[in-house]
């Protein structure tokens, strides 16, 4: 693929390059296996001496396609594909963290990675600590420990659609001699790549707007190759010491800015198994050759739509970084200027009955668990995504009581308004 090619160019193009004769779209590998001709060559892809195909578990074309679009889009070296967005945030942890391990994470994360960071990874017997990603970095340096081994932030956060200032986090991150791992899923490289900003490990849940449909859940970790695991190698001894399971291979000597990716795909998957699909892969292919064009519009819709949220008396607050009387507003414009997503906060007027009844009144607005495709969807997280958080927890995450979190999809803006006057007329 040539370089420096604009992003609308990489969503179509980049990944899979045609040889003459070959298909325009990169095809369908369905096999969980891979045939040789004699015992030294698969020897040596065993020993990872040699890169090839041998089974789907570790690797597959179809999904190779895909990963390189997407490191492409991010700017990064290698990606690898996960069977889901939760998968992806534990490879990307686990992968440089074992038992003993400290990580440090802002609370404004979706509330299953808040579970899965302070829950399951305490049960493996790596502590988390949460802090405010609004507080100082004397403050955030306070958590850090010498076993911390990374930290952790989302883009715009879920649901509270918060921006997080991504360069202070790398300075604190690089201060430390760890590495930043950003979860980009709701702003997408289209509108922000963290690399840029700092971070050296992204994430997405490809389930969201990467697909766009509603129809493969999914997830990719990136490595920027930025990292320099060998400065810090007394933190990171699983890459930067002997792999027994690998003949005593030594990941950083032996791949370079591969290391971390070899490492996960390598261990992780060969171990946990947590495999896109390729038929998955396929559809997430042809959703991100139009991710340019659906973030557009769904940018423009939310604009309107918070717009007029923002000016109705029975609304109490509105939480999107596009609206100049936002307190994200700045970083908004700062990491985001060309639009965030189109995931929105606000609040109404009442208690939480009044949300219930309003969502409950929505026609062309769907209730439904899912966020970031292209139908306008709503959900109130206190009762159901995040309604295994105690209320001191949702507290801490930032989520309210009276939160609605509205997706606003690609449909006509005006009958996404229409829909939503005529709920707010029932409550």
């Amino acid at each position: 693929m040539k370089k420096n090619l604009k992003i609308s160019t990489l969503c179509v193009q980049a990944g899979w390059e045609p040889k003459n004769g070959e298909p325009v779209l990169p095809p369908i590998v369905q096999s969980t296996t891979f045939k040789y001709d004699n015992t030294e060559e698969m020897a040596m892809l065993f020993d990872l001496k040699k890169e090839g195909y041998f089974y789907t578990r570790l690797q597959n074309p179809t999904n190779d396609n895909v990963a390189k679009k997407i490191a492409a889009l991010e700017g990064g070296v290698a990606a690898t594909l996960t069977s889901s967005g939760q998968a992806a945030n534990f490879y990307a942890v686990f992968n440089i963290c074992e038992a003993g391990d400290h990580i440090v994470t802002s609370n404004e994360i979706y509330g299953g990675t808040y579970n899965l960071f302070g829950v399951t990874l305490k049960k493996l017997g790596i502590e988390c600590t949460f802090v405010d990603q609004t507080a100082s970095e004397d403050e955030i340096q306070k958590a850090f420990r010498p076993n911390t081994k990374l930290l952790f932030g989302e883009t715009i956060s879920n649901p509270g659609c918060n921006v997080l200032d991504i360069e202070k986090f790398a300075r604190i991150a690089h201060k430390n001699g760890v590495p930043l791992i950003i979860d980009n899923t709701f702003a997408t490289p289209v509108n922000c790549r963290p690399f840029e900003w700092g971070a050296d490990i992204v994430t997405h849940s490809t389930t969201k707007y990467i697909d766009g449909h509603a129809m493969t859940v999914g997830g990719v970790v990136v490595d920027s190759g930025n990292f320099d695991w060998d400065a810090h190698a007394e933190k990171f001894p699983g890459l930067t010491t002997p792999d027994e399971s690998y003949h005593g291979l030594t990941y950083t000597k032996a791949f370079g800015k591969m290391a971390y990716t070899t490492k996960l795909v390598a261990q992780l998957m060969r171990d946990l198994g947590s495999i896109q699909s390729p038929h998955n892969s396929f559809l997430i292919n042809i959703g991100l050759e139009s991710l340019h064009l659906r973030v557009a519009q769904h940018c423009r819709n939310a604009q309107r739509v918070a717009e007029f949220l923002a000016q109705d008396d029975r609304v109490a607050w509105v939480h999107y970084c596009g609206l100049p009387s936002d307190s994200n507003y700045e970083l908004g414009q700062k990491y985001l200027p060309n639009g965030s997503c189109g995931v929105m906060a606000f609040g109404l007027k009442g208690d939480r009955e009044t949300a219930v009844k309003f969502m409950d009144s929505l026609e062309l607005v769907r209730i439904v668990t899912h966020v970031a495709d292209s139908r306008t969807c709503v959900l109130h997280p206190a009762s159901h995504t995040h309604r295994q958080l105690s209320d001191e927890q949702l507290k801490e995450a930032g989520i309210a009581p009276d939160l609605i979190r509205l997706s606003v999809g690609i449909e006509d803006s005006e009958d996404i308004l229409d829909d939503i006057k005529q709920a707010l007329e029932k409550i």
